[in-house]
């Protein structure tokens, strides 16, 4: 198989939504960043809980080249080198599998679990923001079941019945995600290292929300990318201790400063 060689020292690992882009969808900020990094011959890793349809748009729209995790970590796919054919690596638990699973866990619960798969263009637009072409591409899920969130004071029990039918739940900012146990951003990234055979590649990871924790948690150098009105809760603890780094501006625009201010000190 031929492969890109991907044999930077550094790599960047992002999520998308509330990172690189912000919930309007916009990435504009991030645009210079972006072709600065590819001057420097330095991957851009999309990791997200985006289906690949999703993604295979947005690198055509900016142009990015380098392989992409999709769904949370359920998969891998980048291209042949110099070609548009391309690669898969099945990391999770297939959609229909999980989607049974999805079920017996609302039944043990006691009450319905809802699928985004299961709801209207116009609930998915009202939720997300997404329209048309973007739901259709959206719903295109083969490895991860996103549902609504349980309440707060279910989640706990929620993910103890979840882990008793071998999946894991990962908490977005807008749904919930169920993956086969195992499956998860950080897992993915620790997979490519070993499948580009790149096991010292520095990794700088980028994530916003509860379900990049895995992904920070494998990186060289982990970056919270905060919202307008700052972090995420849950990762608050991790930037006080210093174990991950906060970006000094929402979104996008946050993404590109800590990403040029780390490398151009570091390269």
């Amino acid at each position: 198989m031929h492969r890109n060689s991907l044999k930077s020292n550094w790599w960047i690992v992002t999520d998308i939504d509330g990172t690189l882009m912000d919930h309007q969808y916009n990435l504009t900020p991030a645009l210079e960043t972006i072709k600065w990094l590819q001057e420097l011959k330095i991957p851009i890793i999309p990791c997200t809980s985006k289906t690949a349809s999703e993604v295979r748009c947005l690198r055509e729209d900016i142009g990015l080249t380098d392989p992409f995790i999709v769904e949370n970590g359920g998969a891998i796919y980048g291209n042949e080198y110099n070609s548009k054919k391309e690669w898969e690596l099945v990391l999770g638990k297939s959609y229909q599998h999980l989607r049974l699973k999805l079920d017996l866990i609302s039944k043990k619960l006691g009450y319905s679990l809802t699928a985004l798969n299961d709801m209207s263009y116009e609930e998915i637009n009202d939720l997300t923001g997404l329209r048309g072409n973007s739901i259709k591409l959206a719903l295109q899920r083969q490895w991860s079941v996103p549902f609504l969130n349980p309440p707060e004071s279910d989640y706990q029990l929620v993910r103890e019945i979840a882990s008793s039918f071998d999946t894991i739940i990962y908490k977005g900012n807008r749904m919930s995600h169920l993956l086969g146990k195992g499956s998860h951003k950080g897992n993915a990234v620790s997979y490519l290292k070993k499948f580009f055979n790149h096991l010292d590649v520095k990794v700088i990871a980028l994530g916003d929300s509860q379900n990049d924790i895995p992904l920070l948690e494998v990186a060289n150098i982990a970056i919270v990318v905060p919202g307008i009105e700052g972090p995420n809760k849950f990762l608050k603890p991790r930037i006080e201790s210093g174990e991950f780094l906060l970006a000094p501006a929402p979104h996008s625009e946050g993404w590109a400063l800590a990403v040029k201010d780390i490398l151009s000190e570091k390269l």
